[in-house]
C-alpha cells in the first residue's frame, strides 16, 4: 500500500533547509543550557532534546533520500565531507540519546556528555564548510503548503512522543538516566565534604596557594576598599547545588563569608551594576549586584576546608549557576558600573601558558 503523501519526505531543497535549521536550533538551545541552571529555564533542556530528536528523523529522511546518489558516485572531496558530515550528526545523537539512557564514558577528564559537546560543535562547523558547495536558497514552489506543515507536525509530535517515552522507560528500568536533574545532570558526592568531582574549565588549574600569602581585596566602584586574610573569612552559611556542564550535580552546605556583608562594608557606587569574582589564575565571571548578594565566598564545604582542588582558599558560590561560573581560588572582587565582556575569552585562555 502506497503511504500518505504527506508522509513522504519534503522537497530536497526544503529538506536540506531543514537540517540547517535544525542544527542551529540544536546548536543554539545546547549553548544556552550551558548557562542555564534555575529550574525556570528547565525549558531550554526539554526543546533542545525536543529538537534532537526531531534532528534524527530528518537525517532518516536525508539519508534515505541519497543512499543510492553516495552508494553509486564517484569518490570526491563533497561525497567524502557529506559521508562525514552524517556519521559525526549520528554521533552525536547517539551519544545524546545513550546519556540519557544512563550511559557513561571514561574519556579521562571528559565523560560522555563532554563527548557529545564537542561532536555537536564538530557538526555545527562540518555544516559550514559543507554549505559553501551545496548552498541554495528554496523557492516559494519548493513548498507544498499544507502537505509540508503536515509532514513537520507529523515530526515533532513523534519527537514529543519519543521524549515522553524514554522518560517512561528509564523510570521503569531505573536506570542512572531516571536520577538526573533537569538540566541532564547526575548526582555525585552531595553532603559529602570534598568528595565530589574535581573539574576544571580547559587549562584553569594552578599550583596549589599558600593561605599566608594569600589575600582577598574587594575594590572598584566602591567608597572603601577592603582587603582580608584567610583567618579573617567565615560565619555565613549556604546550601547550593553546584550543577556541572560535565553532568553531574552535588548539593552541599557551603561555609564561607557571604557576599552582601562584603558589598554592605565596601559600600558600592549608587551607579555599581555588576560584582567580578577574579581567580589567581585570572579567570573570572560577573554576577548583577543584587544576584550577589545572594552569593557566597565559601572556604569550606560540609564543614571540611575546601581542598586545593575545589578551590582553597576560597571560591564562589552562585546558586543556580551552572559550576563554571563558581569561580575557584578568587582573589578578588571587583564591583563594577558595567559588565566586563573580556570574561568570556577570559575563562578560555587563563591558565594557558
Amino acid at each position: 500500500m502506497a503511504r500518505p503523501a504527506w508522509l513522504t519526505a519534503p522537497n530536497p531543497r526544503v529538506l536540506d533547509w531543514s537540517l540547517l535549521l535544525g542544527v542551529g536550533f540544536v546548536l543554539a538551545t545546547g549553548i544556552v543550557s550551558l548557562f542555564s541552571g534555575r529550574p525556570s529555564r528547565a525549558w531550554v533542556f526539554l526543546t533542545h532534546g525536543l529538537g534532537g530528536l526531531v534532528l534524527a528523523g530528518l537525517v532518516g529522511l536525508k539519508l534515505r533520500r541519497v543512499r543510492h546518489r553516495v552508494a553509486g558516485a564517484r569518490q570526491s572531496a563533497v561525497i567524502a565531507l557529506s559521508v562525514l558530515l552524517a556519521v559525526v550528526t549520528l554521533a552525536a545523537l547517539t551519544s545524546g540519546v545513550a546519556w540519557v539512557f544512563g550511559a557513561s564514558l571514561d574519556l579521562g577528564p571528559w565523560g560522555l556528555l563532554n563527548l557529545h559537546i564537542g561532536l555537536g560543535l564538530v557538526v555545527a562547523a562540518l555544516l559550514v564548510v559543507h554549505l559553501r558547495s551545496r548552498f541554495r536558497l528554496p523557492s516559494r514552489s519548493d513548498f507544498e503548503g499544507r502537505r509540508t506543515a503536515l509532514r513537520y507536525t507529523a515530526l515533532v509530535v513523534a519527537g514529543a512522543a519519543t521524549y515522553r517515552a524514554q522518560t517512561a522507560v528509564n523510570s521503569a528500568l531505573e536506570t542512572a538516566g531516571s536520577e538526573r536533574r533537569f538540566t541532564g545532570s547526575r548526582e555525585e558526592g552531595s553532603d559529602d565534604g570534598n568528595g565530589f568531582p574535581v573539574t576544571s574549565w580547559v587549562a584553569d588549574d594552578p599550583g596549589p596557594v599558600d593561605r599566608t600569602e594569600w589575600s582577598l581585596s574587594v575594590d572598584g566602584a566602591v567608597a572603601d576598599p577592603l582587603e582580608f586574610d584567610y583567618e579573617e573569612l567565615g560565619g555565613d552559611e549556604r546550601r547550593a547545588v553546584l550543577d556541572c556542564t560535565s553532568g553531574w550535580y552535588s548539593e552541599h552546605d557551603w561555609q564561607g563569608v557571604s557576599v552582601a556583608s562584603l558589598l554592605d562594608a565596601a559600600n558600592p557606587d549608587a551607579e555599581a551594576r555588576w560584582v567580578s569574582f577574579r581567580s589567581v589564575t585570572g579567570y573570572r565571571w560577573s554576577l548583577p549586584i543584587e544576584e550577589a548578594r545572594d552569593a557566597l565566598l565559601a572556604t569550606h564545604v560540609d564543614g571540611d576546608r575546601l581542598t586545593h582542588g575545589h578551590g582553597f582558599p576560597v571560591r564562589l558560590v552562585a546558586p543556580g549557576r551552572r559550576g563554571f561560573q563558581w569561580v575557584k581560588w578568587v582573589e578578588e572582587v571587583r564591583i563594577k558600573r558595567r559588565r566586563d565582556h573580556s570574561e568570556r575569552v577570559a575563562i578560555f585562555v587563563s591558565g594557558v601558558r
